[in-house]
């Protein structure tokens, strides 16, 4: 059964309800999100996803920085006995005065199916950030320490999303899909996440619509997963022009 799943960013946790309303009201039958962590807000991804499940009922999956890990103390959803899931993922960077760790996500996922092994973890999935063969090789550690599947860095061209698909047919995966509007943000994603677009990219709100739309479909058909990660857009108007496919 294919999932999709709804990356909302916990800017504050009144902001983040707000969004999840928005979205059911548009997408009665969504009942899963994905919660980032970013150090320049003050909301955990942990926390807000107890809120959001507490309110809402929705199966929220945390995305746990593995750099912020400290060895020293349970894990986050450890002391949890209800079943759950976490993405582990790398971590950014963070700024001076940060404390931080040196480990990085197959330690912390190892760790994970030890002390938790009730819950799922996800770890990511990224053909962008270097080789395809060394992104494999990581991808079979993650595997081997515990993960049960894997969320990708979104993709921005279906020939992209086909290979990447036949590289991970055998792996369960959600498939990242992300508008990029104008040049500005365009820019970002090349420069910080090396992306490489399709020369005929269509920066306008109906163009990415109309390639999530073709991405989405192709998932399907396949019976993978997505999730859908709405940033620097009008939140309702991108889920409108694609609920008739989640």
């Amino acid at each position: 059964m294919t999932r999709v799943s709804l990356e909302l960013v916990p800017r504050t946790l009144d902001a983040l309800l707000e969004d999840v309303a928005l979205s059911r009201r548009i997408l009665p039958q969504l009942n899963l999100l994905n919660i980032p962590d970013l150090l320049r807000f003050d909301v955990r991804s942990y926390s807000a996803a107890q809120t959001v499940r507490a309110q809402t009922g929705l199966e929220s999956i945390p995305h746990i920085r593995a750099i912020d890990v400290d060895p020293d103390v349970p894990l986050p959803g450890a002391h949890c006995s209800e079943q759950g899931a976490v993405l582990v993922v790398a971590g950014d960077p963070a700024p001076d005065g940060y404390k931080t760790y040196d480990q990085n996500s197959v330690d912390v996922i190892a760790r994970y199916q030890r002390e938790a092994p009730h819950l799922d973890v996800y770890a990511v999935f990224d053909p962008y950030r270097r080789a395809p063969w060394q992104e494999l090789e990581d991808v079979q550690r993650k595997k081997d320490a515990g993960a049960k599947g894997f969320f990708t860095q979104p993709l921005f061209d279906v020939n992209m999303l086909r290979l990447c698909m036949d590289w991970m047919r055998d792996e369960t995966v959600f498939w990242g899909v992300s508008p990029v509007l104008g040049e500005k943000s365009r820019a970002y994603w090349t420069r910080v996440n090396h992306i490489v677009f399709p020369q005929d990219y269509d920066l306008s709100l109906d163009g990415n619509i109309k390639l999530a739309r073709t991405m989405l479909t192709l998932i399907r058909e396949v019976g993978d997963n997505a999730y859908l990660m709405p940033l620097r857009v009008d939140l309702g108007a991108y889920l409108r022009g694609l609920e008739d496919l989640i």
